[in-house]
């Protein structure tokens, strides 16, 4: 089992990030599907769409949304906000998705870059092309690999009600490395999260490959202009020609 299919399905993932700033992802959603100008009614896939607070969203904006997520908590969690036009499904992102063609597909919040092979980076992308109609976009939210590196903090605590969480990141190679320890019920668990510090140029790689064409990038959740030393994020903006 890879540290992702672990990690991603306890309750202590979801605590540790339970912190999230809703607001911010529910503006930041708005301003997105009004910048690409998407019709009422678009079909919607959100691509690991954890515990599902985008795909929910997504929907009372008035989207069709299939939600996938290869955590089975997160699903079964998910389902209790099924409708005819919201649905949710267990799916590994490197797998061929199973659905009618969509306008769009959002991968948000650092959801990809976990894997070790090269190749499987390669197969999200194919998979997102396969399911995508002509002309249909990709957004892809990920870290500024040039902005981890020159800010990353070494060691940090995170209160979570009882639970303390320590956390030390560190860059080896090609990825940013968190090693998160705590205590629970007086018992000491240990986990980590690995993600690939891809480069612009290797994500755009990636894409044109495919057959996408990259039509902007933004920097930040308020859409602000992509700058390599200072912005926080890099949100890629594909189109399937």
């Amino acid at each position: 089992m890879e540290w992702f299919e672990s990690w991603f399905d306890t309750p202590y993932y979801h605590l540790l990030y339970n912190n999230r700033d809703y607001t911010e992802a529910e503006n930041f959603i708005t301003k997105l599907t009004a910048d690409l100008q998407l019709a009422p009614n678009s079909k919607i896939i959100d691509l690991a769409c954890g515990k599902g607070r985008h795909s929910v969203f997504l929907n009372k904006l008035g989207y069709d949304v299939l939600g996938l997520d290869l955590s089975r908590q997160s699903i079964e969690f998910d389902k209790q906000f099924e409708n005819q036009t919201l649905l949710f499904d267990v799916h590994d992102m490197r797998n061929p998705i199973d659905a009618d063609p969509v306008d769009a597909v959002f991968n948000l919040f650092t959801s990809f870059g976990y894997f070790d092979n090269e190749n499987d980076d390669k197969k999200v992308f194919q998979s997102v092309y396969n399911a995508l109609k002509s002309g249909g976009f990709f957004v892809l939210d990920y870290l500024n690999e040039e902005y981890v590196r020159k800010n990353i903090v070494p060691e940090s605590l995170a209160k979570r009600g009882d639970i303390e969480f320590k956390i030390c990141k560190k860059i080896e190679g090609r990825h940013i490395v968190k090693d998160i320890k705590f205590e629970s019920d007086g018992k000491p668990y240990h986990f980590f999260e690995k993600v690939k510090l891809h480069t612009l140029e290797a994500i755009n790689s990636y894409a044109t490959d495919c057959g996408f064409e990259r039509i902007k990038i933004w920097g930040d959740y308020q859409l602000n202009e992509f700058n390599r030393e200072t912005s926080l994020r890099c949100i890629n903006l594909f189109k399937k020609k």
